[in-house]
């Protein structure tokens, strides 16, 4: 999970957190990757567009992946307002709407945005809604997770966007685990994790990426037969055992190419290629284009800010 989430170079932007009181509905525009939530106090509602309302109370966190337009509201029916309004009017990191209360809802909020390039290696695994409530197993470490960073939004001090980014980062982890742990798990390499056999392939090949797998050497390492082990393999991750290894190397080959660590023959014996014409073979085949061309394309975004 650390290789994968690594690769994505997530960039995480909290708060502001929001208090509420009375009747009050705001309305998110679509947002790319990943949204986080949690409730420090109170209840409300969350409202995907395509999806039954879902009631929030204290304590529940929520991620939603590649989320479609959502409204968080005091009510199912309550009319929603465009919340880029209520969050240009935040104050010291805080969004208020009616007056000041004890009991009042108190929200904390954040995105995390990644690299377009391999985004796909985690937003293709995740439904429209997560949500780990404060009675599951790991709610109560996430609710700790949201009420610390709620704490970091609210108080000045240095080096607060550094805190925030990696509670965010450590939250989206423990949210990973959650999700991976529920009973209707995820196809792909997040919920073949937990699968002993399975798991121990998926360690090995992100641990040596450059070593020349055969299927039966991962069949022997999985303590299964060759069959099964392919069987149980594309059935858990969705695709055979070698052709995700061939598309973990061009996610790796991806972002070594934007970010020009690697020369081309470098980057084809690290990523366990014979020669330069093998590694772009199927780099052409998985990428679409040539290693060559792809390195310029992301030299030309970074000159323009694109």
């Amino acid at each position: 999970m650390a290789d994968a989430i690594g690769l994505l170079r997530p960039r995480t932007v909290i708060g502001p957190s929001l208090r509420a009181t009375g009747e009050w509905a705001l309305r998110f525009d679509p947002f790319p990757h990943v949204r986080t939530g949690g409730l420090v106090r109170g209840t409300c509602w969350l409202i995907l567009d395509g999806h039954e309302p879902v009631l929030l109370q204290q304590g529940d966190t929520f991620l939603l992946g590649n989320p479609p337009p959502y409204v968080l509201a005091s009510t199912p029916d309550a009319s929603p307002r465009p919340a880029e309004q209520a969050w240009a009017g935040a104050e010291n990191g805080l969004v208020r709407i009616g007056p000041a209360s004890e009991d009042d809802l108190y929200l904390c909020v954040g995105h995390i945005a990644f690299d377009d390039g391999n985004a796909a290696l985690l937003t293709d695994l995740l439904p429209p809604l997560v949500l780990v409530r404060a009675g599951d197993p790991h709610g109560a470490r996430l609710a700790q997770l949201i009420d610390h960073l709620a704490t970091e939004v609210g108080v000045a001090a240095a080096g607060g966007p550094l805190v925030q980014n990696h509670l965010a980062q450590v939250l989206l982890v423990h949210m990973l685990r959650a999700h991976a742990g529920q009973t209707d798990r995820p196809t792909g390499w997040l919920g073949a994790l937990n699968e002993d056999g399975i798991g121990t392939a998926l360690r090995a090949v992100h641990a040596d990426v450059a070593h020349s797998w055969s299927l039966n050497e991962l069949a022997e390492i999985s303590h299964m037969s060759r069959s099964a082990f392919a069987q149980a393999f594309k059935s858990h991750v969705g695709v055979p055992p070698l052709e995700y290894l061939i598309q973990w190397r061009m996610s790796l080959a991806r972002d070594a190419l934007a970010r020009d660590t690697l020369s081309i023959s470098e980057l084809a014996q690290a990523t366990g290629y014979q020669s330069e014409s093998a590694f772009s073979t199927a780099f052409r085949r998985v990428v679409g284009s040539s290693p060559t061309k792809f390195r310029t394309q992301a030299r030309s975004s970074v000159v323009h800010g694109s």
